[in-house]
């Protein structure tokens, strides 16, 4: 009998995420352990009168492609592939990693090349496309969460297989006043950091692209973030668990980057490229079906209490006008996360909004 949670989570990702309708050419890229939900979503894109591929990864191929290629391999841009996005009006991306460590021993620098590489075809797609992502419960993402595989399927559909026309009008309040604001600071543990939001437009995530959703962001003005901050989950980059990180912030840019654990990995990844150094996002976390972090940050980001920052490339979207020009570019967009849960605010304006993880608005 089939999971009932899949067909319902489905529905939400090619009704609501991406919005499919009749003559589209629809992306369903999935790695294979998502065969069930995959297969799901491909049948009501052909429900819909819609014309999907499915194009399924299989365990090891991001190994053997890193392990393998030739730096001139690493820089090819894909032709085709871009050809592809140029006619394709919806992608569904399902994640089902079964070794989230599987690229730890490749050089950081050959994934750096490639992103660079792929940056432009993923910006069309960011662009031009209505796109979402999906991560299906596996045994290694459950152990990442320290959690059974049982468990973490509860916590995956409970916080995706909700209403998400009713979460939208909850973020509304908040994002009239990201809107009107102008100046933020976050104070918590080790974090006193300020910037300015003068001018740009917040953004409400409400299960358009990322799934679970639950979040609203703008972008700092680049030049004017200053302070310090230290960040309070692990994240996975490069296929390595970098922790304890703190930065330090002045005129926009990092000028010191200390992590307790794979410092190599952070000065990679600040290394990049120019705008590697800035901050291209501010979001505020809104789902508070997610309670607790687990290594992932499409979950880990939306956590209501925590704020989180990305280092490197801003959403065109949050620039208004004459401000687009001051939206940080870089082929890298890594999110940390602080939770304020257990003594951090959140001012606007110097206005209290948040206190201890609860909205004061």
């Amino acid at each position: 009998m089939a999971d009932s949670r899949i067909t319902k989570a489905a529905k939400i990702l090619v009704d609501h995420s991406t919005k499919v309708k009749k003559d589209e050419y629809v992306q369903i890229i999935a790695d294979s352990a998502s065969e069930e939900l995959a297969l799901e979503c491909y049948k009501l894109c052909i429900q819909r009168g819609a014309y999907p591929v499915l194009k399924m990864n299989i365990p090891g191929q991001a190994y053997t492609y890193y392990k393998n290629a030739s730096e001139e391999q690493l820089k090819k841009f894909p032709k085709i592939a871009m050809h592809e996005m140029k006619n394709t009006q919806a992608v569904i991306y399902i994640g089902a990693p079964l070794n989230t460590r599987e690229l730890a021993s490749i050089n950081s620098k050959k994934i750096a090349m490639r992103t660079k590489a792929l940056h432009r075809l993923f910006e069309y797609r960011a662009e031009r496309t209505r796109w979402v992502i999906f991560y299906y419960p596996t045994e290694a993402l459950a152990q990442e969460a320290n959690m059974s595989l049982s468990e973490f399927k509860s916590f995956v559909f409970k916080s995706t297989n909700i209403n998400w026309e009713r979460e939208s009008q909850k973020m509304d309040k908040l994002q009239r006043i990201i809107d009107k604001g102008q100046h933020v600071r976050i104070v918590g543990a080790d974090t006193d950091l300020s910037f300015s939001i003068k001018g740009m437009k917040a953004i409400k995530c409400d299960g358009h692209h990322n799934m679970p959703d639950g979040e609203v962001f703008t972008t700092p003005v680049k030049d004017s973030v200053q302070g310090e901050i230290a960040f309070s989950f692990p994240s996975i980059k490069e296929g390595k668990e970098v922790d304890g990180i703190k930065l330090t912030f002045k005129n926009g840019k990092v000028i010191k980057a200390v992590a307790d654990k794979n410092q190599d990995v952070l000065n990679h990844v600040l290394n990049t490229d120019k705008g590697a150094k800035f901050l291209g996002e501010f979001g505020i976390g809104t789902n508070y079906n997610i309670k607790s972090h687990v290594k992932n940050i499409l979950f880990d980001e939306k956590i209501g209490g925590t704020i989180h920052l990305a280092l490197g490339a801003a959403y065109k979207e949050t620039g208004n006008g004459n401000n687009k020009a001051q939206l940080n570019r870089s082929a890298v967009h890594w999110d940390l996360i602080k939770d304020l849960r257990r003594g951090g605010k959140i001012y606007i304006d110097n206005k209290l909004i948040q206190d201890h993880g609860d909205f004061k608005i």
